[in-house]
C-alpha cells in the first residue's frame, strides 16, 4: 500500500491519538469516581484532527479552541501530567488548578485556551492573528470551534475583519454534527458549513476529520496561505464524538447504528492498519507504544493525585495582566 506520508509520521499519529484516547477514557472513569468535578467534555473519536493538524504546524504556531480542549492541549505539547492535574484542580495543573477542564492554557506552548463561552474564542483567534501580523511574524493561528458555535454572531464579525485585513488565521469548525444534542439539520438550512465562507470571499473547504492524512493536507494548504500573506481560510472538518456532549449527556438523540458506523472508521484503527500493511512497525513495537502510553496516563494520574491544591493566597492572582499580552512577547 503506497502512502505519501512516511513511517515516522504514521507512528507519531498512532502514538499521539492513542495517548489522547487513553487520557480521555481515564478522565471519564475518574469523573465517575468524582475525582474530577465540574464540566468535562471528552475528545474521544476526534483524535485525527489533533494528530493531522500537529504534523502540518510549527511548534510556534498559535492554537485556540473551545472547551473540548484536553486532546488539543496534549497534542500541542502540554504534558499529560499537567493536564490531568488541572482536571483535578491541583496547583501543578497547566492553569494552576484554576481553570479546570474547559480552560487549559500554556503561553510556552502557544495554546491559548480552552474557552467556556460558546464562540467566544473566534474573535480572540482573529485578534491573536492580528497581533502576529502587526508584529511582522510568519506564525499562523488556528482558531477552532464547533458546529454549534458556527451559529454565533461573532463568527460573521470575525470573518469579515479577517478577510478585510487579510489576517494569517485558519478558522476550523470541528463539525461533530451535534451542537450539544441538536443536529446541524435542525439549526440551519446550510448543511455544508464551510460555505459560510463564500459570503466573505474567503476560501473554504470540507475535510474528512476521521483521516489524519486529509486533516494534514487541509491544514497544510491553509497554513501556507496564511504564512504567505494570502489571508484567512475556513475549514469545516467533519468528525464524530463517540461520547455525549459532556459527561452528563447520555446522547439519546442518536442511534446506536449511527455511532457504530463511525466507529468502523475509527482513525486509530485506520492508522494502525496502514502501519501494519506497510511494515512500519512490528507487533512488538506496537505493543511497546501501547505500554508507553498506558504508563504515561498512569503516571499522570499519580502526579495529579499526589499534587497539592492551590494555596488560598492564589485566589486573587492571575486575574489581571501585569505586562503586555503573552502572544505579543517572545
Amino acid at each position: 500500500m503506497h502512502t505519501p506520508f512516511g513511517k515516522e509520521t504514521y507512528l507519531y499519529w498512532y502514538e499521539i491519538m492513542l495517548l489522547l484516547r487513553r487520557f480521555e477514557e481515564k478522565a471519564g472513569q475518574l469523573y465517575g469516581m468524582q475525582k474530577i468535578r465540574g464540566f468535562c467534555h471528552l475528545y474521544i473519536g476526534q483524535e485525527a484532527i489533533a494528530a493531522g493538524m500537529m504534523t502540518s504546524l510549527r511548534d510556534d504556531d498559535n492554537l485556540i479552541t473551545a472547551y473540548r480542549d484536553h486532546g488539543l492541549a496534549i497534542a500541542k505539547g502540554i504534558s499529560a501530567k499537567e493536564c490531568m492535574a488541572e482536571l483535578y484542580g491541583k496547583a501543578t495543573g497547566c492553569t494552576k488548578g484554576k481553570g479546570g477542564s474547559m480552560h487549559f492554557f500554556s503561553k510556552e506552548k502557544r495554546f491559548f485556551g480552552g474557552h467556556g463561552i460558546v464562540g467566544g474564542q473566534i474573535g480572540l483567534g482573529a485578534g491573536i492573528a492580528f497581533a502576529e501580523q502587526y508584529q511582522g511574524t510568519d506564525r499562523a493561528t488556528i482558531c477552532m470551534f464547533g458546529d454549534g458555535a458556527a451559529r454565533q454572531g461573532i463568527l460573521h464579525e470575525a470573518f469579515n475583519m479577517a478577510v478585510l485585513w487579510q489576517l494569517p488565521v485558519v478558522f476550523v469548525c470541528e463539525n461533530n454534527f451535534y451542537a450539544m444534542g441538536t443536529s446541524v439539520e435542525r439549526t440551519s438550512k446550510v448543511l455544508d458549513i464551510y460555505r459560510l465562507a463564500d459570503a466573505y470571499d474567503m476560501p473554504g473547504d470540507s475535510v474528512d476529520g476521521m483521516s489524519c492524512e486529509e486533516v494534514h493536507k487541509g491544514i497544510e494548504r491553509a497554513v501556507r496561505r496564511a504564512r504567505e500573506g494570502g489571508g484567512p481560510t475556513f475549514l469545516e472538518i467533519k468528525t464524530y464524538r463517540y461520547r455525549g456532549h459532556s459527561m452528563s449527556d447520555p446522547a439519546k438523540y442518536r442511534t446506536k447504528e449511527e455511532l457504530e458506523e463511525y466507529k468502523e472508521r475509527d482513525p486509530i484503527n485506520q492508522v494502525l492498519k496502514t502501519i501494519t500493511e506497510n511494515d512500519f512497525a512490528t507487533a512488538e513495537q506496537i505493543e511497546m507504544i501501547n505500554e508507553k502510553v498506558k504508563m504515561e496516563v498512569e503516571e499522570a494520574v499519580k502526579f495529579a493525585e499526589e499534587s497539592p491544591y492551590p494555596d488560598d493566597n492564589e485566589l486573587y492572582k492571575d486575574i489581571y495582566a501585569d505586562k503586555d499580552y503573552p502572544f505579543i512577547t517572545d
